[in-house]
C-alpha cells in the first residue's frame, strides 16, 4: 500500500491509501477519489517528503503508540465498568443463564459472569451472542 498526500481544487489537504500509483490514477479517472472536506473530484497529489525513519521519529511514534494504548485501555475499562453497573452478575452460571435468555426461557436482560473456554465455544456454536469483558487487576480488590 502507498500513502499519498492529496489536495483538492480548494486547497484541502488529506491523505489516501492506494495499492499502487496506477490504482490511484484509475480511481481518480473513475471519480472514486473525492475530497472529504468539500466532495470535489478534482484531486491531485501534493508534494510529499520521503518517509525517512530517524531516531526522533521513532520516539514520536512510540509516544503516539503509548498514548493510543492508554486511550484504548481507558475505553475498555469504561466499557467493563458500564457492563458491571448495568448488568446482573451470574457468576459461573453465565453459560446457563445466557442460553436461557437466548432461547426465551428467561426474560431478556444484561448479564455477566464467568464461563470456561468450552462453555464459550458451545454458546457460540448455539448462536448465543456474547463477548468477553476485560478484567483488570484493580477490579479484583
Amino acid at each position: 500500500m502507498i500513502r499519498f498526500s492529496l489536495i483538492c481544487e480548494h486547497d484541502h489537504e488529506f491523505e489516501g491509501w492506494f495499492r499502487s500509483n496506477d490504482d490511484f490514477d484509475t480511481q481518480k479517472k473513475r471519480g472514486f477519489v473525492d475530497c472529504p472536506n468539500c466532495g470535489s473530484h478534482r484531486i491531485e497529489k501534493a508534494l510529499m517528503a520521503p518517509a525517512v525513519s530517524t531516531g526522533r521519529k521513532q520516539e514520536k511514534i512510540a509516544l503516539a503508540m503509548g498514548e493510543a494504548q492508554k486511550w484504548a485501555l481507558a475505553q475498555l475499562k469504561a466499557m467493563a465498568e458500564k457492563v458491571r453497573e448495568n448488568a446482573d452478575y451470574v457468576g459461573d452460571k453465565f453459560a446457563e443463564e445466557a442460553r436461557k435468555i437466548h432461547f426465551g426461557e428467561s426474560d431478556p436482560r444484561g448479564i455477566y459472569g464467568e464461563a470456561t473456554l468450552e462453555e464459550a465455544k458451545s454458546l457460540a456454536e448455539d448462536g448465543v451472542e456474547f463477548m468477553p469483558i476485560p478484567s483488570f487487576p484493580e477490579d479484583r480488590n
